[in-house]
């Protein structure tokens, strides 16, 4: 006879957390160990927790697969990438863009460039990752070319790409974030520049003084070896700008990410089979193994090499160990239990804000997944917006400055393990300097706790501004 099984208190809800969070220190500062044993045992942890709750061992698994299950379009994705950047460097798309970026941009006005046109083109694609792992990829490779602190470049990179996903009407983030909290999708963006235009303009701000105050870049010389290194071992036609712009098109047309890149990734590979004659057997090899070049030029070699599904697969691991711990943490009832704790903290509006912020924040930490930090709390959060007398556009946008822009933040969330992926740059070196990403949130609770821009319970008609 099954008992049914308890709901956690607190302290109990708190304890695998506490467990994760000591086995990751002690195993990655201590021990030097990657995080994804650390992970595990957090899960284990969680598990036998649920156990002593009344858990059966098939529910705990169930819970588990539920977890997982939600990050799959993000390997699939991963693997596309992972394709993408090795046919795109064994065709010479990377190479085009490295060169072209090494002859137009300094190093004093880099960060911003890079800031502002991976802005544009998440705008027009609503996608984060696709602007990461196609045009951040490049502005990557330009950056060291150039001598820019590669940290600094993911930072601008990931700034600019979350800025123009969480702006874009075809940002599936942007969507949800809407649809969770019944705002029309246009009033929910609307509302939301009140945080993120100036998050931005002052994160502009900053890669400017960053571009200007650093000292280590390349000399004029090593710029030019570089670009005559690129112009003899690379054919760089200008029908390989057509690449980046078929996987533009595919995603302004909507089609899903996954296809996109595999889309430009299959244009990667006719343009290395015809304009770089490269053997089909090579062009197979780079796409499972990635792209190892011998230009004759030490240091474009190891800008250019990388890529290919196998690139991914650590990455891909530390994706599905965070889930796992994710998963049993809500099919037991524990994130729901923390969650509620902070709700019931919130006493006033603005502590509903930071208690929103916070809830979004704690549950990319802990579920791995930016999805659930948008449903959860919107979901949970909506009748105490409503008893405050805030209007759900204010929950919106609070689901998005807390779950969204956070996200790719955290090492073993989806979000950050992709930028890791596709960047080559661990969340941990660029998380400093995404300072979009960091003042989003910030900005977001300074309007929180003073009032400013918090519409108090307006009518919300499909279509209109209230």
């Amino acid at each position: 006879m099954s008992r049914t099984p308890r709901t956690p208190s607190l302290v109990v809800a708190l304890l695998p957390i506490l467990a994760v969070a000591g086995f990751l220190v002690l195993g990655i500062r201590l021990l030097g160990a990657d995080p994804h044993l650390p992970l595990i045992l957090g899960s284990v942890v969680a598990a036998v927790t649920g156990k002593a709750l009344g858990f059966n061992w098939k529910s705990l698994q169930e819970g588990m697969v539920r977890g997982i299950s939600v990050g799959l379009p993000s390997v699939l994705i991963l693997l596309a990438i992972g394709l993408l950047i090795g046919a795109w460097q064994v065709s010479g798309v990377v190479p085009l863009m490295v060169f072209h970026g090494l002859r137009l941009l300094a190093p004093e006005v880099f960060l911003v460039a890079c800031c502002l046109i991976c802005s544009v083109v998440s705008l027009a694609t609503g996608s984060s990752w696709t602007t990461a792992g196609t045009i951040g990829v490049a502005l990557i490779g330009v950056a060291e070319g150039l001598g820019v602190s590669s940290a600094m470049t993911a930072g601008a990179v990931v700034s600019g790409s979350y800025f123009g996903d969480k702006l874009s009407p075809l940002s599936d983030t942007t969507n949800l974030a809407a649809a969770v909290a019944e705002v029309p999708l246009f009033q929910h963006i609307r509302h939301m520049l009140w945080t993120t235009v100036p998050s931005m303009l002052i994160a502009l701000v900053a890669y400017a003084i960053l571009g200007f105050s650093s000292g280590d870049q390349s000399s004029f010389g090593e710029i030019s070896s570089l670009l005559d290194a690129i112009e003899r071992n690379y054919q760089l036609s200008p029908l390989l700008w057509l690449a980046p712009l078929s996987v533009v098109g595919c995603l302004f047309f909507r089609v899903p990410a996954p296809g996109a890149i595999l889309a430009g990734s299959l244009t990667g590979m006719i343009f290395a089979l015809t304009i770089q004659e490269v053997p089909a057997g090579e062009v197979v090899s780079v796409l499972q193994s990635g792209h190892a070049p011998e230009t004759g030029l030490a240091r474009l070699d190891e800008l250019l090499t990388g890529g290919g599904l196998e690139s991914m697969y650590w990455t891909i691991g530390l994706i599905l160990c965070a889930l796992s711990f994710g998963g049993l943490m809500e099919a037991t009832g524990m994130l729901r239990v923390i969650v509620e704790a902070i709700l019931r903290a919130a006493t006033s509006s603005g502590r509903l804000v930071l208690a929103t912020l916070s809830s979004a924040l704690g549950i990319n930490l802990v579920a791995a997944d930016q999805y659930l930090s948008i449903i959860l709390p919107g979901r949970m959060f909506g009748e105490a917006y409503a008893r405050a007398g805030l209007d759900p556009r204010s929950l919106s946008r609070c689901l998005e400055d807390g779950g969204t822009v956070t996200s790719p933040l955290i090492p073993w969330n989806t979000c950050g393990a992709t930028m890791l992926g596709a960047l080559k740059v661990g969340p941990h070196l660029f998380a400093p300097y995404a300072f979009f990403n960091l003042l989003c949130p910030l900005v977001s609770a300074v309007l929180g706790l003073t009032g400013w821009t918090m519409r108090r319970r307006l009518v919300v008609e499909s279509g209109e501004e209230a």
